[in-house]
């Protein structure tokens, strides 16, 4: 697949601009450049060109790259580059990864433009020609003080660290974050449900002692009904004994009258 309609399908309906990573490998590139690749992909962080040689005369030069601002990372190895290094400080001012393993590169002359790079951290040079002279890794870092790794090892022949272990424990301390993070909501949830069924508990009593004080206060109603109809029964009772002894009263006097009626005619 040649290189241009490559980069249509990795777009997948996005903008260029949207694009992070762009991933170019075993592609055809039919001039020997890079092609189809516009300066719209400006938010570019990784530029992958692995073995683009299918196509003759395969990759032969970047020197057409548009410039990347943001690109850091960029892998154009096992091709046939042999030159045309010369613009990448231009235009790939924020590169510090750069992949030229397995391309035709001879002598160390060739990477002076190298020099111009703001900020190179390393550069792997595996299976090129340049690695068979003397002294090669310490001409190397003589040229470009600035570098950290040349070919996975620093000046003092230490390996570099893995980024793809890196990148892994990044990701376990952020599912460790997220997992903390997510404990805590849990425990704040929990907290709130605990406070809620404390305040329900806290209404329950309020009704209950509500209820317990509307009870007490119609008993004690009943009990001031009941005190009321008790004395109007006394009272009552008042009454019929006194309509009694008046009813008595009377007879007694009209019997005295009577006897006394009887004593006259005799």
């Amino acid at each position: 697949m040649d290189m241009k309609r490559r980069i249509h399908l990795e777009l997948r309906n996005q903008t260029p601009a949207a694009v992070r990573e762009l991933v170019l490998d075993n592609c055809k590139s039919n001039d020997g450049k890079i092609e189809g690749l516009m300066a719209e992909f400006v938010n570019l962080e990784y530029f992958s060109l692995i073995n683009v040689a299918l196509g003759f005369p395969g990759l032969i030069s970047v020197s057409n790259l548009p410039k990347l601002p943001k690109l850091k990372k960029l892998e154009p190895s096992d091709n046939r580059i042999f030159a045309g290094l010369d613009m990448l400080a231009e235009k790939l001012p924020n590169l510090t990864h750069l992949n030229l393993s397995g391309n035709k590169l001879k002598d160390i002359s060739t990477l002076k433009p190298s020099k111009k790079l703001e900020c190179p951290k390393s550069l792997d040079l595996f299976n090129c020609e340049v690695t068979n002279l003397n002294d090669y890794q310490e001409s190397v870092f003589k040229l470009l003080p600035q570098l950290t790794y040349l070919d996975g090892y620093d000046r003092e022949d230490s390996e570099t660290p893995d980024s793809d272990a890196e990148v892994d424990e990044a990701d376990e301390d952020e599912d460790d974050e997220d997992e903390e993070e997510d404990d805590e909501g849990e425990d704040e949830d929990q907290e709130e449900e605990e406070d809620g069924e404390e305040e329900e508990c806290d209404d329950e009593e309020d009704e209950d002692e509500d209820v317990e004080g509307e009870d007490e206060d119609k008993v004690s109603g009943e009990e001031e009904e009941c005190g009321h109809d008790g004395e109007a029964d006394e009272d009552e009772d008042e009454d019929e004994d006194e309509e009694e002894e008046e009813e008595e009263s009377g007879k007694g006097e009209k019997r005295k009258r009577e006897t006394d009626d009887e004593g006259e005619d005799d």
